[in-house]
């Protein structure tokens, strides 16, 4: 078996071992071992969503990789509750630019630049498209 690569998006310190089975048992991986060190990393991100990726090797072996969450979330934090159903629509809160630097802040080791102001432009189309506007400055 060549060595595959899986992302799951799991409750940070809290791993449910049914959406590990679901994402892990093709790969033969000790799912338990996968749950144990990725709970034991997220500990102190508790009530967050921590996606991580797992490599698995073909001896079975895996190492896990820890992204950030995902910016719906991160904004949903922000707000204190959920997008739109009608984002093109309906406006359901705004951010300031506090907010939205917190949040770009935030994602920037994941995204795909390094520029601050690139990164709270790529924030706010993921809020506008949620049905959130964002705060002039």
């Amino acid at each position: 078996m060549p060595t595959r690569t899986v992302t799951i998006a799991l409750e940070a310190g809290n791993a449910a071992v049914p959406e590990l089975g679901k994402a892990l048992a093709v790969t033969g991986v000790n799912i338990r071992d996968v749950k144990l060190q990725y709970d034991a990393a997220t500990a102190g991100q508790r009530g967050e969503i921590v996606p991580v990726v797992v490599t698995v090797a073909e001896d079975r072996g895996f190492t896990l990789r820890y992204k950030t969450p995902p910016t719906s979330f991160l904004i949903k934090r922000e707000l204190g509750r959920g997008g739109s159903a009608t984002p093109g629509t309906d406006i359901v809160g705004e951010l300031s630019q506090r907010q939205l630097r917190a949040v770009a802040e935030r994602k920037l080791p994941d995204l795909n630049t390094t520029d601050l102001a690139a990164a709270m432009r790529i924030v706010a189309g993921t809020a506008r498209s949620m049905g959130v506007r964002i705060a002039d400055a």
